[in-house]
């Protein structure tokens, strides 16, 4: 998390490459997330909405490629005990604010999914169940990759046009879709990254067309959290 903004995205006085480009085609996990630097995080805006990193400099202009999939973790506050079933959070209200706020409404617009995960209770982690298996869910998303491809391309690389076209609404759906909209206040790319999600679990299930139901968990993965 101390990654300076040149680290990420690329530049110096020899004008390298950074961790954005070092990840194309492949995955840019940030731990921690809250803790990089405001300005770090807010570099990453246009590689994640471009695919490209063009840094400029002096006497030149150098474009590196930058096409990856983005995956940050972060703790609820600093003290990592916010919302915790069973542990007061020790924060003050306005330190939770300041945690959050390193995270500015744009940057969170680039996130297609944003997951909270529950600690795991002592009974199941005694058990040692094992959960599904990678093999399982590669299997799986194979499947719907290849369902997707036989529309002539996967979902991330569908325009805004395509995308609406590829997601016809009905009635219901509309309404739910509205619905989402004026509660979360979202935007025109938020609109869009919810009929991506939706279309991606339509796909998951071999469904051609976008229902209620895969609208309705594509709005469970909004997460659209208060901020300052």
């Amino acid at each position: 998390h101390t990654a300076t903004p040149a680290a990420l995205i690329g530049g110096g006085a020899r004008s390298k490459p950074g961790e954005v480009t070092l990840a194309h085609r492949g995955v840019l996990f940030m731990d921690e997330l809250a803790e990089f630097s405001r300005e770090s995080l807010e570099a990453l805006r246009q590689p994640l909405e471009d695919r490209r990193m063009a840094v400029t400099r002096l006497r030149e202009t150098v474009v590196y490629p930058a096409d990856f999939t983005w995956v940050a973790a972060m703790n609820p506050c600093p003290c990592g005990y916010l919302g915790h079933p069973s542990r007061s959070c020790a924060c003050r209200e306005s330190e939770v604010r300041r945690y959050r706020r390193k995270l500015s409404g744009p940057l969170l617009d680039r996130l297609d999914m944003q997951v909270e995960v529950a600690p795991l209770p002592f009974k199941q982690w005694a058990s040692g169940a094992q959960g599904e298996s990678s093999e399982a869910v590669r299997e799986r998303v194979a499947s719907a990759r290849a369902f997707a491809q036989g529309r002539g391309g996967t979902n991330a690389r569908l325009s805004s046009r395509r995308l609406k076209e590829e997601c016809r609404l009905d009635a219901a759906c509309m309404g739910l879709a509205e619905s989402a909209a004026s509660r979360f206040s979202l935007s025109a790319r938020s609109l869009d990254r919810l009929l991506r999600v939706a279309r991606t679990i339509a796909d998951l299930g071999g469904s051609p067309a976008v229902r209620k139901g895969h609208l309705a968990e594509a709005m469970g993965y909004l997460g659209k959290w208060d901020l300052p």
